[in-house]
């Protein structure tokens, strides 16, 4: 079942965020405690899971940025996807960035983008079929420590 996160999926959450790129689950603190809530309430920030086996095996992030430009319409960011180790290549990650989609569309979105830190051909091929291509933009990215 795909849908969005709800306040108690958060320990679900950050296990599976081990498959991405984490190395450890955060301590529990109030600031963990006030970003969970933050995302969990805000309305352009979309959290999105499938659940199966009773249990979230995979999600994304997609995120609703108001915009000035193209006629005042909005655009979509994606980030964070990631399926559980045991459940790759089912359609999960896949199923989740439609649902993430079909949030852009209904927000009148002109595109959506995403960036991968993988070079991994399999990985890219992925976001290909996803629909996404890496042709009409050049991504650059500045880490702040």
């Amino acid at each position: 079942m795909i849908r969005e996160a709800v306040e108690s999926d958060l320990e679900e959450i950050l296990a599976l965020y081990l498959y991405l790129h984490e190395t450890s689950v955060p301590d529990s603190s109030e600031h963990l405690r006030q970003t969970w809530e933050q995302i969990i309430r805000d309305k352009n920030h979309h959290l999105i899971v499938y659940d199966a086996d009773g249990k979230i095996v995979a999600s994304c992030v997609c995120v609703i940025i108001p915009n000035l430009t193209r006629n005042v319409r909005p655009y979509a960011f994606i980030e964070n996807v990631v399926t559980h180790g045991d459940y790759r290549r089912k359609g999960y990650a896949a199923a989740c960035l439609d649902y993430a989609k079909q949030i852009a569309e209904r927000n009148n979105c002109y595109k959506m983008m995403l960036l991968t830190g993988s070079k991994e051909a399999g990985t890219l091929d992925f976001y290909r079929k996803a629909g996404y291509n890496s042709s009409d933009k050049t991504a650059f990215i500045q880490w702040i420590t």
